[in-house]
């Protein structure tokens, strides 16, 4: 019988709180709220990149709030062939790197098949973070996209360091790519080849000072700046 390591072994992306709610955390549905942290979190990566482009730190504060959406949900699937409730969590959010999620423990989630993790995810939680991304800062809708199907197959990357997960993982990520809202964001590898992905967008971090091009970035270099 094979042992699996806890999620948090894989790091802090896939890390959550459990037992009481810790004061202050709020439920993770505010994360969208027009008076929620999200507008504070966006300034506070554009200081951190030393960006002055509103565009380029929205994108990136996505990305990044994206991957741990899917690095718990998609973790929590391919262990325990369940839901995370990410309708009752909460979550608190610091200034800088992943976010404090709390869950609750009291029973199993449904089922984890590919269209109800799509549901949960996407429909109830980054389609509502990418509206509110969209509200701040004009991004495109295929560049959030685009973050979203990113953050994913990071996610299924990373399950992929423990072997008996690397299989369902992959496999679980390629059908949620299929899904209509994120199979024009890129292309997979085929089945049956190590998981790695292309993208059809940008996510605009070759902008930040210090950036360079992700490894499944639509570019092959960056692009010459408009003058």
């Amino acid at each position: 019988m094979t042992v699996l390591p806890p999620l948090s072994a894989l790091g802090p992306y896939f890390a959550t709180l459990a037992g009481d709610p810790p004061a202050g955390f709020r439920p993770l549905r505010e994360l969208s709220a027009p008076d929620g942290p999200l507008a504070g979190r966006i300034a506070e990566v554009a200081r951190v990149l030393g960006t002055d482009e509103a565009r380029v730190a929205a994108s990136t504060a996505h990305l990044g709030l994206a991957a741990r959406l899917w690095s718990v949900a998609l973790g929590t699937a391919v262990t325990t062939g369940r839901l995370p409730d990410l309708d009752g969590a909460r979550f608190a959010l610091p200034p800088q790197g992943p976010f404090d999620l709390w869950l609750p423990t009291e029973a199993p989630g449904p089922e984890a098949s590919p269209a109800a993790l799509h549901t949960l995810v996407m429909d109830r939680h980054l389609h509502p973070l990418g509206d509110a991304v969209r509200a701040l800062t004009p991004l495109a809708t295929g560049l959030l996209a685009g973050n979203a199907a990113s953050a994913l197959i990071g996610a299924a990357r990373q399950l992929a360091a423990v072997p008996p997960l690397r299989t369902p993982a992959a496999t679980l990520a390629r059908a949620l790519l299929a899904f209509p809202d994120l199979a024009p964001t890129g292309t997979p590898t085929p089945p049956g080849h190590p998981l790695a992905f292309r993208r059809t967008s940008c996510c605009l971090y070759y902008r930040t000072p210090s950036g360079g091009l992700c490894g499944d970035c639509v570019f092959t270099r960056p692009p010459k700046p408009r003058h």
